[in-house]
């Protein structure tokens, strides 16, 4: 059963299956303030563990809360408490804590999307200097959501992250070099890193050099 029609629902319409529970419904902008969005996913995460409690139970999270500037936002905190609630009610489960997925389509506020629509409609950027993102392609995602669901290693948190995170300007100069566009752009001297702690993660990438990662996605999904 799969719960949502997204960029990470969208992944797994080949393993749909009576025995696992693929949520990934609700709250996907993490500059999202409104109550009733909170409330609606919260209401469907309860409902669809009540409906389907022997079912694996997997829940696809956020490591913004690793991100000091979010730790307090409202998304943050509410994405802590499903995890919770799911901790208590599901029998098996699996909550995976996903960085910034990037794949084809999905949500516009997706931080790969916005950046190449603002490059390619040559819009300004208000860059930060220092700080950093970790990118990971959804095919990696989905790899790593079915090794654990075979490996039957469940009722735990995961982070599914790649193996380094990248610098904004990083990120902009590879759309510019394979776009073959400059983009407008305002350098601030500011900006954060955080870091993702991925030793439990058991999972090989096939591309282990980080700027040759960048590219392949950019080339994949954007160029």
């Amino acid at each position: 059963m799969i719960i949502g029609k997204g960029l990470i629902a969208n992944l797994f319409t080949e393993n749909d299956s009576d025995e696992i529970v693929f949520f990934a419904s609700g709250v996907s902008n993490s500059s999202e303030t409104r109550w009733e969005e909170f409330i609606r996913e919260e209401d469907l995460v309860e409902k669809t563990l009540a409906q389907f409690p022997e079912k694996l139970f997997i829940y696809f999270s956020t490591c913004s809360i690793y991100d000091s500037s979010k730790y307090n936002s409202q998304y943050v905190l509410h994405k802590l408490h499903i995890e919770e609630l799911i901790k208590r009610q599901a029998t098996h489960f699996l909550i995976l804590r996903v960085s910034n997925a990037v794949g084809r389509g999905g949500n516009p506020n997706l931080l790969m999307n916005y950046l190449s629509h603002q490059i390619t409609t040559d819009q300004q950027l208000t860059i930060h200097q220092h700080a950093t993102r970790n990118l990971i392609d959804v095919e990696d995602v989905k790899n790593i959501t079915l090794q654990y669901i075979q490996s039957k290693n469940w009722n735990k948190i995961v982070n599914v992250a790649y193996l380094e995170n990248f610098l904004i300007p990083e990120i902009i100069e590879a759309f510019e070099k394979k776009l073959k566009i400059q983009a407008q752009k305002r350098i601030e001297q500011k900006g954060e890193h955080y870091s993702i702690d991925i030793d439990e993660l058991d999972y090989h990438f096939n591309i282990t050099n980080k700027m040759d990662y960048l590219d392949n996605l950019i080339k994949k999904y954007y160029e």
